[in-house]
């Protein structure tokens, strides 16, 4: 069997995870398949870098690691990621915020499900 390599010194788990449940998060770089998602080939890309998706679970890994179940509702896939390749949407630093200026408000919406107009005959 082979070594498990660990890419990282950090021990993660010694601290609170740093996404929460249903906490709406971008992906920072491209994922595929490395055959651990049944259905698709390994290779095949799940993840797109800026796919906007929502923490549906947290779990460890290698006694290390939290690893993030998050789901990716246009694309349909759950995909487990680490920390280092998602970045929240739903509590930047105020000081980014103000960096984004106008820009702020149209990234609060980012994934937010548009509310559907009302249907006709019923009431408002």
């Amino acid at each position: 069997m082979a070594d498990i390599q660990r890419d990282d010194d950090v021990i993660e788990i010694a601290f609170a995870p740093r996404f929460a449940h249903g906490e709406r998060v971008v992906a920072r770089s491209v994922v595929r398949n490395d055959g651990t998602y049944s259905g698709k080939a390994i290779g095949e890309v799940l993840v797109n870098r800026g796919d906007i998706g929502y923490v549906a679970h947290i779990n460890t890994f290698l006694q290390q690691f939290y690893i993030y179940a998050v789901d990716f509702v246009e694309s349909g896939h759950r995909v487990g990621m680490r920390a280092k390749e998602l970045c929240t949407l739903d509590r930047l630093p105020e000081e980014v915020l103000n960096q984004l200026g106008e820009k702020a408000a149209a990234l609060r919406q980012l994934g937010v499900p548009s509310q559907p107009p009302p249907s006709e005959g019923s009431a408002a």
